[in-house]
């Protein structure tokens, strides 16, 4: 609930705080069934329940070397879920042609090197934007909402402008990083870094998301920035559903995004 704000001499409102979305990733359910091989644990299954536990909606990334998510669960996730599917996914050919085929949500473009762990980093948009552009157009012809996976960098937002994505998703990496290397002034200065980015991207028209890394610790500084609109969390929550279950690391983990953004709200309205 939005707290009753006082209205300023001018006679306007501050500018409601918008809610704020959660999107589970569930990549790492299909590492540890791939690990062994069969076909448990479930990734449909962790979806239904990180829904269950108040996620808005799942990603999942499908790899070019197909390391966790498959070709069948994408199938699988869009016929049967109930919420919108977030796919990641490399900018190519290959993809396109995938996504075209399911028509997911959302496509999230991010770079992708097979040498990798995870996603190291944000997209090069400035140096793609020829690549970019005419993929980008294709998905949305087909009603596909293209988002960009990009560090918190003002020339990468107009970039990303340019070739007429709907929404950048800030990777928090950094941010996490220092913050578990108890580095606050570098915290404090990626914390910044991403308040700069997120306003410019609402401003050039982009919808702003955020994620990477964050954990119950680190979540609610990025969650009280007004203009991200959505979180994606994958990693932690299934290392947390280890210990109780998928829905309680989700319930908790909605718990501090909301109290949060109530915080935001009651800030705004003095």
């Amino acid at each position: 609930m939005v707290a009753n704000r006082k209205v300023p001499e001018t006679g306007q409102a501050p500018a409601p705080v918008r809610a704020l979305r959660l999107g589970v990733n569930i990549d790492h359910v299909a590492t540890l069934r791939n690990a062994r091989g069969g076909l448990h644990p479930d990734p449909l299954r962790a979806a239904h329940l990180a829904i269950e536990g108040g996620a808005d909606g799942i990603t999942a990334h499908l790899r070019e070397d197909r390391r966790h998510i498959s070709d069948a669960d994408i199938t699988r996730l869009k016929n049967e879920l109930t919420r919108p599917l977030n796919l990641e996914m490399a900018a190519t050919d290959e993809m396109l042609q995938i996504a075209l085929r399911h028509v997911p949500n959302a496509c999230c473009l991010v770079p992708e090197r097979r040498e990798e762990r995870t996603t190291e980093g944000g997209l090069d948009v400035q140096g793609a934007v020829k690549t970019l552009k005419p993929l980008i157009a294709k998905l949305k012809d087909a009603g596909i909402r293209v988002s960009l996976f990009i560090e918190p960098d003002i020339k990468t937002i107009e970039a990303a402008s340019k070739v007429d994505a709907d929404i950048v998703e800030l990777h928090t990496g950094k941010y996490c990083h220092l913050a578990l290397e108890h580095d606050a002034a570098g915290v404090a200065s990626e914390l910044e870094r991403h308040r700069t980015a997120a306003s410019a991207g609402a401003s050039a028209g982009l919808e702003v998301h955020a994620g990477h890394g964050l954990t119950y610790n680190t979540v609610q500084p990025i969650a009280r920035i007004p203009e991200i609109v959505e979180l994606n969390i994958g990693h932690f929550l299934i290392g947390e559903a280890i210990f109780g279950g998928l829905s309680m690391a989700v319930r908790r983990m909605r718990v501090l995004m909301d109290e949060a953004r109530e915080a935001l709200s009651v800030q705004r309205g003095r």
